[in-house]
């Protein structure tokens, strides 16, 4: 049996893959890094509704305040913290999702990643190993040598991080979310994992969805195990025209030696998967605008209530106390629970995923530029019955991200 080769460290795949001109048909036709100056788009939006006020309202506060920073240099100490923290022995699965929460394909991975040089220029090197399918016209299982296809994946550095991936991160909370320009080392893993041999480099293979050439976001959201040596990333993928394609999460264990990778188990799923979520959470926000040396904007206490009416309906009542200045916000929504997928009056929909994940996104990010409103996308993983963390990136109507927003939730 051919194995990946001895790895120097795994680390996540949160580095800027390829340079490439976004489709003429996106809804983001030229994106920037960083608008240096200039009037945000958002300053003079306006929303039809409370939830949507909220949003434009704090999006366009941080927007303006990384205006105001954009000219900062970035912290190495901040980048060699986000390399640390991935640096490691990575053994996973990569979960395919379609928008309602469907088990496409699952595929085995390992990840290396290793560092090299110093101060502002550090870089984060990493390897991606996939599991190659069997060919269909193997005669028998025997014939079959486990193979592992090889991705190189290229380096992270204070040029990418600023320029490219936009992260944003947490390092005492361990979390992060960043931007990729394409979805090539997602389309890898499917045609590797599931194709195998049996590729022939077609643009849409049977009875196998891949990402568009030209997204209009790829967003990751990193969140770790508060007990364990486990992490979640989690890969929201959207159109040319801003709909979501597809849903991508890797569960990854830390270690060398790792038998058997861990996985999101549908078997386990014995109620609905919202139910878990139902209650009373308190819990504190932390909001950092985007960028690797990541000030952080604002801190808030919070409550959140989810519970389903008398109608069915999910209803959603969130409280936030501002730790500065004292001031509380609530925002309500309501909406319509479908098997694994709940949509949201306006226009923001929920993916229920196994292992207590849950994937939100706009319906139609296209609608939100549309009408110059900001727009959000978040990752949530309950890891146990009484506490659960969120990940928000929110993004200005050029498709850039503003802030991102951590959370950590006890149920009461």
């Amino acid at each position: 049996m051919n194995y990946p080769p001895p790895m120097a460290a795994f680390c996540p795949i949160g580095a800027f893959c390829s340079t490439s001109n976004n489709s003429p048909n996106s809804i983001f036709t030229n994106p920037k890094p960083y608008r240096r100056s200039g009037t945000p788009l958002l300053a003079n939006s306006t929303s039809s509704s409370s939830s949507s006020s909220s949003s434009s309202s704090s999006s366009s506060v941080s927007y303006n305040n990384a205006q105001k920073t954009s000219h900062e240099s970035m912290s190495v100490d901040a980048l060699k913290r986000f390399i640390r923290l991935n640096l490691g022995n990575w053994t996973g699965s990569f979960h395919q999702f379609d928008s309602k929460g469907k088990l496409m394909h699952k595929v085995d991975t390992r990840l290396s990643a290793g560092a090299y040089g110093e101060n502002e220029l550090i870089s984060l090197i990493q390897t991606l190993y996939i599991k190659q399918s069997s060919s269909s016209y193997s005669a028998s299982e025997t014939d079959y040598e486990e193979e592992w296809a090889e991705y190189k994946i290229k380096e992270t550095n204070m040029f990418t991080a600023e320029k490219y991936q936009q992260i944003g991160f947490f390092p005492q909370e361990k979390a992060f979310s960043l931007r990729y320009q394409t979805a090539g080392m997602l389309e890898t893993v499917l045609r590797q994992g599931v194709l195998g041999e049996d590729d022939i480099g077609e643009e849409s293979p049977k009875n196998l969805k891949l990402p568009s050439k030209w997204p209009s976001i790829v967003c990751e959201s990193c969140l770790y195990s508060l007990d364990k040596d486990l992490r979640a990333r989690a890969f929201h993928i959207m159109d040319p025209k801003g709909i979501v394609e597809m849903l991508i999460v890797f569960l990854e264990q830390k270690g060398v030696g790792v038998v058997t990778p861990p996985f999101l188990d549908e078997s386990k799923d014995n109620t609905s998967r919202i139910t878990p979520h139902l209650g009373m959470w308190k819990g504190h926000s932390i909001t950092k605008r985007s960028g690797v040396y990541g000030a952080t904007d604002s801190e808030a206490e919070t409550m959140t209530s989810i519970q389903i009416d008398e109608n069915g309906q999910l209803i959603q009542n969130q409280t936030s106390t501002s730790k500065a200045k004292k001031v509380s916000t609530n925002v309500r929504w309501s909406g319509t629970i479908s098997d694994n997928l709940v949509s949201f009056d306006g226009g923001f929909q929920i993916t229920l995923l196994p292992g207590g994940m849950y994937m939100g996104c706009p319906c139609d990010v296209g609608k939100h530029v549309g009408e110059a409103k900001a727009f959000h996308l978040e990752f949530c993983w309950l890891e146990s019955p009484t506490k659960r963390q969120r990940l928000v990136r929110t993004y200005d109507v050029d498709g850039l991200a503003v802030s991102s927003t951590y959370f950590i939730e006890t149920k009461l």
